[in-house]
């Protein structure tokens, strides 16, 4: 293994989406912080995997939508690998409470855990970033930032704090082009959890959202990983402030 290896944190890495950010990213030469709020054996699962594709791995616990958080996982990082090269902004949750139901905490909770938490990590993490080697940060956003239909499940709060992720994703961009820093977010459809794990929808309604993807099935956090992978990798250097749709074709 190089003596560098290049430092990843990936935040909500304990099982779906971010678990398999930290699987593509695996490999000899790369040292991972799988975070995660409270699921450490899922965590502890995923570093597994990341230390038997060749790459190192420690996990980090913490609740992301609390102030301190995110600048603990990149000083942690950097305490336990040296340095931070690329940061995945992944942890989150979706809330499906209609606008009429919606209170002021619960709107708060998703402005807190996905938009603050990703102004804070970026914030803590960009000056580490951009002393690191093919510096990239990467975060998870939403159709339901862009997806609004009258046959379709709506998401009014995490939709608000997904699309200030995505704001802030160009803003971030421009700010951090010159130290070469990327910063990019990709945007999943409709994905499969984990066996067992926590589902938004009904089984009816999951039937009833494959018949309006044009590709006919639904996203694998595999899916969305790849295209994670191609973001954070040496290769995207010339590709900031985008938005990467993996929906297959949803509109």
């Amino acid at each position: 293994m190089p003596s560098r290896p290049r430092t990843i944190l990936v935040t909500g890495a304990a099982t779906g989406i971010g678990a398999a950010c930290c699987r593509a990213l695996a490999g000899p030469g790369t040292a991972i912080l799988v975070h995660t709020r409270r699921n450490a054996e899922g965590a502890e699962r995923t570093a597994g995997a990341v230390r038997e594709a060749g790459g190192l791995a420690e996990v980090a616990l913490g609740d992301i939508g609390e102030a301190g958080t995110p600048a603990a996982l990149v000083a942690q990082a950097v305490a336990r690998f040296g340095w931070l090269d690329v940061v995945v902004a992944n942890a989150g949750f979706a809330d499906r409470t209609p606008v009429a139901d919606l209170t002021d905490a619960g709107f708060a909770k998703s402005m807190d855990t996905v938009l603050w938490a990703f102004l804070r990590l970026a914030r803590a993490a960009l000056p580490v970033l951009a002393a690191g080697e093919a510096p990239r940060l990467v975060a998870i956003s939403s159709f339901v930032a862009h997806v609004f239909r009258t046959d379709a499940t709506l998401f009014p709060a995490t939709a608000a704090a997904k699309a200030g992720v995505e704001a802030l994703v160009r803003s971030l961009a421009v700010e951090a082009a010159k130290s070469g820093t990327t910063v990019n977010a990709v945007a999943p459809g409709f994905t499969q959890k984990d066996a067992g794990g926590h589902s938004a929808l009904s089984p009816a309604q999951w039937d009833a959202v494959r018949a309006r993807i044009p590709l006919g099935r639904l996203g694998t956090p595999e899916d969305v990983a790849r295209a994670v992978a191609y973001l954070a990798s040496p290769g995207a250097g010339y590709v900031t402030g985008q938005v990467l749709h993996v929906n297959g074709g949803l509109v």
